[in-house]
Formats: structure tokens, C-alpha cells, sequence
């Protein structure tokens, strides 16, 4: 059996925590398991691609803590009683659970689509009103919360110390700079809502102030802590969420259980459209399944994890088509490993051993224990691609072979490079199709080409060469003969 450096890896994993400003190499709450709670989506519409990143992102990790060795218990909430969905529901004319539903049945498919593992648990804001009713009493009793004459229930900011802690903003500072309000129920402009009385023609909820229904930030706090306990492993999110949404989270979750809430804060950067933030109103909003039918989804996924997901990335169509044309070339150089051994490589367990015990495998595990940087990750599989392209030049078929195996299996983490070679590069989508040249016409143009080259035949054979080439056929003449991808 061959020793891969997985078995050491689990101590060397380090996290950028957003609390401490820092990397920190991580250790469970509970040796060998992973407690993480992730901000899900609000679902009055469907997922646009700020939301795919975050959903890909969280995969990843999760996908790269079970490699190491950790049994994760990952859950990412459902908000399905929010101001816009019902906003959204009285503009349709829709029932609010017919309307819930279909977006969440359409959050699955974009999901999947995409190639991410389902979270273990996924709690619907309305299956916890009564968590969120205990938490909001406990919070009252200990004088963190107060009920306004309106009928709603607020926390107030200024009777927990820590509150800014986690996006490092001063409560004093930002009430000299913000506006007065006026005639305000608040005790402080910064006091948030935990229970709103109820409004006409509103779904509501009988409680201790009156009917009403639970504010947004109580939500994530109750079922967090439901889920995986007073204290847990990781708390994430988008990077939008950081203030005021997890600020708050924290006030009220450690105010109620005296206990520190996450381990490790982790937040996912920006998506910027050419360069400017994704807006309805700047008419440069995307929703994945607008993106998916122009791209196939394994590129947007490949796309998303190319950078560090921390970083801003900027989504433009050029941005894609180079994701499409990269991931392409790492296919290739399967497709080409495969025609030189005539083989279909399928993995094992043997040879995803063997992919981590190589040099390769040990920088990819230093890449993705270095606060998951799949971005460096995937550099290393173009490093083995071109390798593998040396190879076959070579006709060296072991070598090949072995750099094969070695993408594939370290690439599956990362859950790309795992569907058939063939199917990846013929596939094509929206209004990027070109259906007048099949993978057996290509195929068929191809070998008159060589036969044209053997009979000196040269006008010709450039001539399929030009009218592949404009077709979007990239050829790859060796002397083993030559292959072929879509660009």
C-alpha cells in the first residue's frame, strides 16, 4: 500500500479567518470532524452567479476536508420568509410556498448542475420559528433585546461590548457618523430587528410580543445552532455578509449562549461583470442557468475556481471562453494520453494513492492546505498537462500515461476532468454551437487530410487544415498521429 502525504495532511491545513485577519492552521472542535455552517440563499428568485461562486467555493472546501481525512457536517440554511419574497409572491399573484418551492427546487438544479455535493442539512427558516422565539426570549431575559411600543422586538447593539468585532467597525464611531432618526422606536439607530409585528395580508406567527414574524439575521443564529451546536468548526459566506448580517449573528448567538459562536469566519470575494459590480439596474446581472445555457457548466465551475476564493473576479464573456479554452487543454491532454496508450482511463483507489505521493500531489495538497487555493492547484494540473504533452511527443507512453492518471485523480477534488474525455470536448452549447461538423465528420476530414499529405497532396491538406481552423478544430500533428479539440 503506498503512504501518501494525506495521512500528515489534516494537521497542515491553515484558514484564513476573516476575525483575526489572518491565516491559522485549523483544528477541529471534535478531532476528525467538521462542523460548518454556510449563509444560504434567500429564494424569491432564481440563483445568479454571485451565488454560484459562493456555492462552488464552499463545495470545495467541503470536498477537500473529507480528502483530508474529516467527516463534515455541512449546512446551508434556506430563507423562505424574507420582505422580497413576499414582495415578489403578491407581485406574481403566487402563493408564497408554490413560489419558495420553485426556486428551491430551481437552487438544486443550478446546483448540481454545477457539480457541488447537496449540504447535509438545509433548514428552512420556517421549520425553526420556535428556535428563533426561544433565542429572542432569552436575549430579552438578559437584557440584550427589548420589545418597541410597534410590536417589534429589537437587539440593542450597545448592550454586547464585542459588537463590530468581526468587520473591525467601532458602534461609537459609527453613531457619530451616521443620521439622526426621527421619532424612531430604536433605542440606538443601529439596533436590529428580531421579530416584526405582524402586517396585513402578511404570513405570521403567534409569539410572546404579538403575531408577527422573525427578523432576518435571528434566522441564520437559530438554526446554526440547532444544527451543530452553541459553538461550531466554520461560519461562512459571501463577503457581503461580513456587515451587518454576520456582525449581528455573532451579537446574538453569543449573547444567548455565552459561548464564542465560530471557530473560523471564511467570506468569498466579489463577482464583478467588466469590471463593474453586478447590479439589476446596470443591466449586468446574470442568473447561472442564463449563464449555463451559453457555457457549459463544468467551465463556469472551472471559471469559479481558478481564482482564490477570496479574491474579486472579474465575469466578462472573454473571462469565460478562456476557462473553456484552459480546461480544454487539460482534456486534450487526456484525450491524446488515451489514443497513445488506447485506453480510457478510469481511477481507483491505487492510483488516486500514487497521483498524492507524487511530486505533483505533494504541491497540490500544500496548494489546497494553504487556505484551499485552488487557484495554485489548478496551475500544477496545466504544469502535468504540459508534461503529459512532452510525453507523447516522445511517444513515451508510460510516462504519459502516469501524468494522466495523476491529473484525473488529483483534478477530482476539485470535481473537474471526471467525465468522459470525448463528451467534454464535443460537447457544445447556446449560441457557441457549430452543428456543421460532427465529431465523425471531423474525424473523417481528418484522416483525408493525412491521406492527402501521403500522396503529396498538399493544397488539400492545408485546406481541411483552414477550414477546421475557422470551424473552431484545433489539430495536434505528432508522430503518433494527430488530434483534435474544440476551441
Amino acid at each position: 500500500m503506498i503512504t501518501t502525504p494525506l495521512a500528515d495532511a489534516m494537521s497542515q491545513l491553515s484558514i484564513y479567518d476573516s476575525m483575526t485577519g489572518a491565516k491559522q492552521t485549523f483544528t477541529a472542535l471534535n478531532a476528525g470532524k467538521v462542523g460548518m455552517y454556510v449563509c444560504g440563499m434567500t429564494v424569491y428568485d432564481y440563483c445568479h452567479i454571485g451565488h454560484a461562486r459562493v456555492i462552488v467555493a464552499f463545495d470545495m472546501v467541503v470536498r477537500w476536508l473529507a480528502q483530508l481525512g474529516y467527516k463534515v457536517n455541512y449546512v446551508r440554511n434556506i430563507t423562505d420568509i424574507d420582505d422580497k419574497i413576499i414582495a415578489r409572491a403578491l407581485e406574481n399573484k403566487e402563493d408564497i410556498a408554490a413560489l419558495t418551492q420553485r426556486f428551491i427546487e430551481a437552487m438544486h438544479e443550478d446546483a448540481d448542475a454545477l457539480g457541488c455535493l447537496a449540504p447535509d442539512a438545509e433548514p428552512r427558516a420556517t421549520d425553526h420559528i420556535n428556535d428563533m422565539q426561544q433565542m429572542i426570549e432569552i436575549l430579552i431575559n438578559g437584557n440584550y433585546a427589548y420589545a418597541a411600543d410597534n410590536g417589534d422586538v429589537y437587539y440593542a447593539v450597545d448592550s454586547f461590548a464585542d459588537y463590530g468585532k468581526l468587520s473591525k467597525r467601532n458602534l461609537d464611531e459609527m453613531q457619530a457618523g451616521s443620521r439622526v432618526e426621527v421619532e424612531t422606536v430604536k433605542r440606538n439607530p443601529f439596533d436590529f430587528v428580531l421579530w416584526k409585528a405582524a402586517k396585513p395580508n402578511e404570513p405570521q406567527w403567534a409569539s410572546p410580543w404579538g403575531q408577527g414574524r422573525p427578523g432576518w439575521h435571528i434566522e441564520c443564529s437559530a438554526m446554526s445552532i440547532k444544527c451543530l451546536g452553541n459553538t461550531f468548526d466554520i461560519h461562512g459566506g459571501g463577503h457581503d455578509l461580513q456587515f451587518p448580517h454576520h456582525e449581528n449573528e455573532i451579537a446574538q448567538s453569543e449573547a444567548s449562549t455565552g459561548c464564542e459562536y465560530a471557530r473560523n469566519w471564511m467570506h468569498v470575494g466579489f463577482i464583478n461583470v467588466d469590471g463593474e459590480k453586478m447590479s439589476k439596474s446596470l443591466g449586468n446581472f446574470f442568473t447561472i442557468r442564463e449563464v449555463m445555457a451559453r457555457y457549459l457548466p463544468e467551465t463556469v465551475r472551472f471559471f469559479l475556481l481558478s481564482s482564490h476564493y477570496r479574491s474579486q473576479v472579474n465575469f466578462s464573456d472573454v473571462a469565460l471562453d478562456e476557462a473553456h479554452n484552459s480546461l480544454s487543454r487539460l482534456y486534450q491532454a487526456l484525450k491524446s494520453a488515451e489514443q497513445l496508450r488506447n485506453e480510457i482511463l478510469v481511477l481507483d483507489d491505487a492510483i488516486i494513492n500514487s497521483a498524492y505521493a507524487s511530486t505533483a500531489g505533494r504541491d497540490f495538497i500544500a496548494a489546497m492546505n494553504d487556505d484551499f487555493n485552488s487557484s495554485a492547484a489548478t496551475s500544477i494540473l496545466f504544469g502535468l498537462a504540459r508534461d503529459i504533452n512532452k510525453a507523447i511527443k516522445a511517444e513515451d507512453i508510460d510516462t504519459a500515461w502516469q501524468g494522466a492518471q495523476q491529473l484525473k485523480a488529483l483534478a477530482q477534488v476539485l470535481n473537474i476532468l471526471q467525465q468522459p474525455v470525448q463528451q467534454f470536448l464535443q460537447a457544445v452549447i447556446g449560441d457557441k454551437a457549430d452543428d456543421s461538423l460532427t465529431d465523425g465528420v471531423i474525424d473523417d476530414l481528418i484522416i483525408e487530410r493525412a491521406n492527402a499529405k501521403s500522396n503529396k497532396d498538399f493544397a488539400r491538406a492545408d485546406e481541411i487544415r483552414v477550414q477546421l481552423k475557422d470551424a473552431g478544430i484545433e489539430l495536434e500533428d505528432s508522430r503518433s498521429g494527430t488530434t483534435w479539440r474544440r476551441a
